[in-house]
């Protein structure tokens, strides 16, 4: 098929992410890509912002990285992970270990972030299930939160923007704390953790976890709290025994600053999920770690297993490309290379901040935020930045880069340039 025709078949039959079949948006049709470079069909090259929605951490079509998925592919390409293991999911499991908050040691793999999530939020409930503890079932999270799509994440995703509307009566009914307010280099206000405190000590004898994004709230409005908060949300949960659950499907893997975004805090969850950049981007897979004592109250008592067991469980060709993802990073100086680009963001992206329309810019770690004061059209800025030469996949009223590690300051100075110009251009219409 021709270049034309293939998007002529996308645009007739394929149903891309939060797209309307009626009014798509345009698609771009891509030949390849390497290092920080999509190529497209028509040979123009676009400098991607977005790390694939953050996960290709060491850019498109890493020599090491492929090498190990063609190494693993020629020996033993999948196998079923009920009654049987295998070498790259063992190694990963020790990796994961030894390199996450102190405590988690029991590893479940599974295929994504979303589903990452149903896995917590079932351990959760069959926790307090197998200890005997009646009506213990519900969750608390904070607003403007984001978990995922799938049905039990998406309902502790923000009750606004989270399509609680669409699903209501459907959807399980929890507790949502006010959104953190103290930013994460500012000064902490005690009074930020009291609508948490408040619905624990109300509620805690029905509430089995808290469930939040450790100081990064992803894509429900990209905002960056304090770390006394986590230090905070860990100290309540300990005090009205309920578990803590840190989605670290965003963060994880030195997004932030550190390996893990918890580490801001220096405290450990109870349960741990993880996806995104847990493979470089090259295959889906996600983990939920667990502490040893949810695992033994889980296993001891009814119905003594875990509910849970996707058929591509740990699969080998993620499991090792996962491994070597991981060790190309704690190999390299990640954190200060994380520091370079934090410092090249806010430079880029400072001109941005006096524009008329421009509510705030923000920069933490790899991660770069413009929010305006109004949503963006879509279509209009998709192609503004596709003639500036970058891909950027705005939201609402965010606009977000989540580059890859590899970026050089070339790239990144191209990158966030192209940014304030469209975004200019954008709020002049």
């Amino acid at each position: 098929m021709e270049a034309a025709e293939q998007l002529r078949f996308d645009r007739e039959h394929i149903w891309h992410p939060y797209t309307s079949i009626d009014n798509p948006l345009e698609v771009f049709l891509v030949e390849s890509a390497e290092g920080v470079r999509i190529r497209l069909h028509d040979g123009r090259e676009l400098i991607d912002g977005m790390a694939s929605w953050w996960s290709v951490i060491h850019g498109y079509n890493n020599p090491h990285l492929t090498k190990v998925v063609q190494d693993q592919a020629a020996k033993l390409a999948h196998v079923m992970f009920g009654g049987l293991t295998h070498q790259p999911a063992i190694q990963l499991a020790q990796l994961l270990i030894a390199n996450t908050p102190a405590g988690l040691e029991r590893v479940f793999f599974c295929d994504s972030g979303s589903v990452a999530v149903e896995v917590a939020m079932k351990m959760a409930i069959q926790y307090n299930y197998a200890k005997g503890i009646s009506g213990k079932n519900r969750f608390l999270t904070i607003k403007a939160g984001y978990h995922g799509d799938t049905f039990h994440a998406m309902s502790v995703c923000d009750p606004v923007s989270g399509m609680h509307q669409i699903y209501q009566g459907i959807l399980p009914e929890y507790f949502f704390a006010d959104m953190p307010r103290c930013r994460f280099a500012g000064d902490w206000d005690e009074a930020d953790v009291l609508s948490l405190e408040k619905l624990l000590e109300e509620n805690h004898s029905t509430i089995c976890a808290v469930i939040l994004e450790p100081i990064v709230q992803g894509a429900g409005g990209m905002r960056f709290y304090h770390p006394q908060y986590l230090r905070r949300a860990r100290e309540l949960c300990d005090t009205y025994q309920v578990l803590l659950i840190a989605d670290e499907i965003a963060t994880g893997f030195g997004r932030s600053g550190e390996l893990f975004a918890c580490n801001h805090a220096s405290i450990s969850p109870d349960i741990l999920c993880l996806g995104k950049a847990l493979t470089g981007g090259y295959m889906t897979l996600a983990a939920v770690l667990a502490t040893a004592e949810v695992g033994h109250v889980i296993s001891r008592g009814e119905p003594s297993v875990f509910m849970h067991g996707p058929t591509f469980m740990a699969n080998p060709l993620a499991c090792s490309v996962a491994v070597a993802s991981i060790e190309l990073l704690l190999a390299s100086d990640w954190q200060s290379n994380i520091g370079r680009i934090e410092a090249e963001l806010k430079k880029g992206l400072e001109p941005c901040g006096p524009l008329a329309g421009v509510k705030e810019v923000r920069v933490l770690g790899a991660i770069g935020v413009v929010e305006l004061d109004r949503p963006v059209n879509m279509a209009r800025i998709q192609q503004r930045f596709v003639d500036n030469g970058v891909w950027v996949r705005p939201f609402g009223r965010l606009v977000y880069v989540m580059p890859s590690y590899i970026i050089d300051n070339q790239d990144l100075g191209f990158l966030t340039g192209a940014i304030c110009r469209v975004v200019e251009a954008e709020l002049s219409v």
